[in-house]
């Protein structure tokens, strides 16, 4: 089924894809070990997956042939072991890039860390797990979900904006993003050196607004995001106080 895929396939050293599949982050890490059947930049992608998981432990469900779920095998990592941390941000700014692309007439953004945003909507998430020898970067996009099938009222798809999906041009721009960026920050160790810094401040849209994050342990803050970090922590002001805030549930607040 490759064969689907063929910009993406002459890119990625094996992309292999599948009918159905529980978790392709999931079916991934049991090839992460195999260096040589599964190199850096093998792909594993399904339009059917029955257990997919989210940031923050959320399951992540869609009708079959209604999503794409992705699963990028990353091995050539920077050497710094903190600056492994722009991953998820690397792979979201790559694919909102990809996104853009096929919607030219709407606003695409990145919600700090790696959701992409479809005017204001989600269309793409994105979760990046670790494993002793690689890094896994699982995205799920929304391709022809029907708006009766949009799981919350603050998600969408390729379809709700009226665009079919060139699906093999989404994952051949993405990849080829991916693989820049973290060429980039590997040879530079460095977010700022990389170019990645502003590459992803460029895109987000979660820089200027007024958010709600629930952090971690349930404590809430609500303040500006007034930038990001050189550890890619996203900077909220509150009260006076700027906060570097590494992991939490970003909300956007919209004027009442």
């Amino acid at each position: 089924m490759s064969g689907d895929f063929p910009r993406s396939a002459a890119l990625a050293p094996r992309l292999e894809v599948v009918d159905a599949a529980g978790s392709t982050n999931a079916d991934l890490r049991g090839h992460a070990d195999d260096a040589d059947g599964w190199p850096h930049l093998s792909v594993l992608l399904t339009r059917h997956q029955t257990a997919g998981r989210g940031r923050l432990d959320r399951r992540w469900v869609a009708p079959a042939g209604s999503a794409l779920a992705v699963s990028v095998l990353l091995r050539d990592l920077p050497a710094e072991p903190a600056v492994r941390g722009w991953i998820p941000l690397a792979a979201g700014a790559a694919m909102t890039e990809a996104v853009a692309a096929q919607l030219p007439a709407a606003t695409v953004a990145l919600k700090w860390p790696n959701d992409v945003l479809v005017d204001g909507r989600k269309i793409c998430g994105i979760l990046a797990e670790a494993t002793p020898h690689a890094v896994i970067v699982g995205a799920g996009v929304n391709t022809s979900m029907s708006a009766t099938q949009l799981p919350v009222p603050t998600a969408t798809s390729f379809a709700v904006h009226g665009v079919v999906v060139d699906e093999d041009e989404l994952l051949h721009s993405y990849l080829s993003a991916l693989d820049g960026h973290l060429t980039a920050l590997t040879a530079a160790d460095d977010a700022i050196a990389s170019g990645l810094h502003a590459a992803v401040a460029a895109r987000c849209a979660t820089v200027g607004q007024a958010v709600r994050v629930s952090l971690p342990g349930g404590s809430l803050l609500d303040g500006t995001a007034v930038g990001i970090d050189a550890e890619g922590r996203l900077r909220v002001e509150a009260e006076g106080t700027v906060h570097a805030v590494s992991a939490g549930d970003v909300v956007h607040v919209r004027p009442a």
